[in-house]
């Protein structure tokens, strides 16, 4: 398959894919709404691909070429754009942190060539976060907090970079619940109702012995949405029962 065949088909067959790992099912990173809105698109692309005999899986063959074209273009943003995010979105749904690692060296020339374009730091920001939690790899989750936050700086009204702003903390090893805690309550003033944000803080409350308000948190999680599965293990950490995990 030629480079740009190659590159064209990767960026159709992942359109509208969510970026990143989910973590426990619950961790709906910044690209989910556009999945739910795209997923009818996404699962015709994949079938006219099948039909045409498209595999799905890359070799790594495959991605070098694709990488390729950006490395003899150096100067120019917008392959570099592409191809990082087209790399860095496979390596995502393979759930392979060794494909992200290699988007990542495209993303950050496109970076170095456009600074302030948002894609490019958001892209940057969920590859270095999917690095970290697949390695737990801190050094990783300390720069996409840097991504978020010069993110964040553009657009400071994105409940779901501001929620995987605070899960950066949240993740760390040890956890820092301190920041995380802080940071998820920056997430519901620009959103009261943003679930994801009401699920890891009312963890993050109890385990830090916090109960009341964990309590308090956990009663506004029902309201937003009474069938959210997180709710009973919520209610055993607020018990006591269990420490989280």
């Amino acid at each position: 398959m030629k480079g740009n065949n190659l590159l064209i088909t990767i960026v159709v067959g992942l359109v509208g894919l969510v970026a990143g790992f989910l973590l426990a099912n619950t961790i709906n990173r910044t690209e989910l709404t556009t999945l739910r809105a795209e997923n009818e698109t996404l699962k015709t692309a994949q079938e006219s691909g099948a039909s045409r005999g498209v595999d799905a899986n890359l070799s790594d063959d495959e991605i070098s070429a694709t990488i390729a074209q950006a490395d003899r273009k150096p100067e120019d943003f917008q392959t570099q754009r592409n191809v990082g995010v087209a790399i860095y979105r496979y390596g995502a749904m393979q759930e392979d942190p060794q494909v992200i690692r290699r988007s990542i060296v495209v993303l950050d020339r496109a970076a170095a060539l456009r600074p302030d374009d948002y894609d490019v730091m958001l892209s940057l920001a969920n590859a270095n976060f999917d690095v970290g939690y697949f390695e737990k790899n801190n050094d990783s989750l300390a720069k996409a907090r840097d991504f978020y936050d010069r993110a964040l700086k553009a657009r400071p009204n994105d409940a779901n970079v501001q929620a995987d702003l605070a899960l950066t903390y949240f993740l760390h090893t040890p956890q820092d619940l301190d920041n995380s805690v802080a940071e998820f309550k920056k997430a519901l003033q620009i959103d009261p109702r943003h679930e994801k944000t009401l699920q890891f803080l009312v963890q993050a409350l109890a385990q830090q012995n916090r109960k009341d308000e964990a309590a308090t948190h956990l009663a506004q999680l029902r309201a937003v949405n009474p069938a959210n599965e997180t709710i009973a293990k919520l209610e055993s950490m607020i018990n006591g029962q269990q420490t989280g995990g």
